[in-house]
């Protein structure tokens, strides 16, 4: 009996080892499967909506900071302009008792220079087209009359509304009145 004993063991550990080298090979056989087109397709289309993701975060974001920049420049811009209104305020306390009208004058002069120092030091810049040949990129004609002058056709005769530029950059049209 023990003989038979050993004989089975030898039998079943011979299939032991068969059947581990089947399921070896079918192991192996499976490793390396292609991805199928419907696998390659979720991938790409995982991918696809990650990256949009991405994006739509990304615009969102810089959306926000550019917000932000304009407040903060917004900010600075009123900042510098409030001793102007603190200038105008106390200007307007002290000329209810003053019949002076030349200090009044010195002191409302003083304060629109003041106002305007803080525009320029900001880039603000006013156009000065007097004389000017009309440019309707940078000039906006509101009427045309006779030219007084031969050498004024064509040309700026006067300006009824100021431009200006914020860093070489038109921010208000000239309104002027072109001689023809």
């Amino acid at each position: 009996m023990s003989e038979e004993k050993e004989l089975n063991n030898q039998e079943t550990e011979a299939k032991g080892t068969v059947n581990e080298q089947e399921s070896q090979e079918t192991v192996d056989t499976e490793a390396p499967k292609e991805p199928t087109i419907e696998d390659k397709y979720n991938e790409l289309n995982d991918k696809y909506l990650r990256i949009h993701a991405e994006f739509d975060n990304y615009r969102k974001r810089t959306n926000k900071e550019k917000l932000d920049i304009i407040g903060s420049a917004n900010a600075n811009l009123l900042k510098d302009l409030l001793p102007v209104m603190d200038d105008f305020e106390r200007a307007i306390a002290n000329n209810v008792n003053v019949d002076d009208a030349q200090s009044i004058k010195e002191g409302v002069s003083l304060i629109f220079n003041k106002f305007k120092l803080t525009l320029e030091n900001k880039g603000l810049k006013p156009m000065d087209v007097d004389g000017e040949v009309f440019d309707a990129d940078i000039h906006e004609a509101i009427a045309n009359i006779p030219a007084p002058k031969k050498k004024l056709k064509g040309k700026i005769v006067e300006a009824v509304e100021k431009g200006y530029y914020l860093n070489d950059k038109v921010i208000r049209y000239a309104k002027v009145v072109v001689g023809q």
